[in-house]
Formats: structure tokens, C-alpha cells, sequence
């Protein structure tokens, strides 16, 4: 399967989804009004890893920003992911990025952790 990759602009964040690699990136600010129409293809390639993902999956997060619309789609995601990583299909974890002293994305990323079973590695000062 191919690398889905998208650009960051003033509104996305950058995203790469390479399914040979195992591994899922995002990074910049979430704050488009529309996310359905930025998310929804990511959420398909998402669909499709998870039906022949590799034996680890590694994701990292590195947000500055999101707004609510844009954590929605972030749970759906991180959520079909971490249903792989309880059908032991793939070890899946995730690293939580967050500026130094961005108490915000701390907490996001501490909430994310509290919903999810795969393991959640907070990484402050990136």
C-alpha cells in the first residue's frame, strides 16, 4: 500500500501514514472548521492499515493545537488503533509530543492515555 501523506498548512496538521513502516504522524494545528473533509481520508487509509497492519505500529503525535471537531476524529482514529493493538495484530503505542510547559497539550495528551489501552508515552519539550 502506498504512503498517504498531506502537507500542514495554517489550519492542518501534517500527516504521513506509511503502511510499510508501521508508523502514523501528525504534527502542527488542528484547527480547520471543516474536518470531516481533512480527516475522513486519513481515517480510510486508517481502516485499511489496520486490515494487514505490520507486526509494531508507532504513532506520533506532535500538536501544538486542536479544536474539538479535530479530537473527535483524533479518537475515532487512535481508537481503531488501539482495538489493533488489542487483537495483538500489531503492538501499537503512541508518543504524545507537547511544547515545554504547553500545560494544554500535556493534559490532552494525559487524557488521550486514559481512554486508550495501548501504551501512551508523554514527551515533553518537542
Amino acid at each position: 500500500m502506498d504512503r498517504f501523506e498531506r502537507p500542514a498548512t495554517e489550519k492542518t496538521p501534517y500527516v504521513v501514514l506509511d503502511h510499510e513502516q508501521g508508523s502514523l504522524e501528525l504534527r502542527g494545528c488542528s484547527i480547520h472548521e471543516n474536518a470531516d473533509r481533512f480527516f475522513l481520508p486519513l481515517v480510510e487509509q486508517v481502516e485499511a492499515y489496520v486490515k494487514a497492519p505490520q507486526p509494531r505500529t508507532s504513532i506520533r503525535f506532535s500538536l501544538t493545537y486542536f479544536n474539538s471537531s479535530s479530537a473527535k476524529f483524533l479518537l475515532d482514529t487512535l481508537r481503531m488503533l488501539d482495538d489493533l493493538h488489542a487483537s495483538g495484530a500489531s503492538q501499537v503505542s503512541l508518543e504524545w509530543h507537547y511544547e515545554e510547559g504547553d500545560l494544554d497539550m500535556l493534559e490532552a495528551g494525559e487524557d488521550f492515555m486514559g481512554l486508550l489501552d495501548l501504551p501512551v508515552k508523554l514527551v515533553e519539550g518537542t
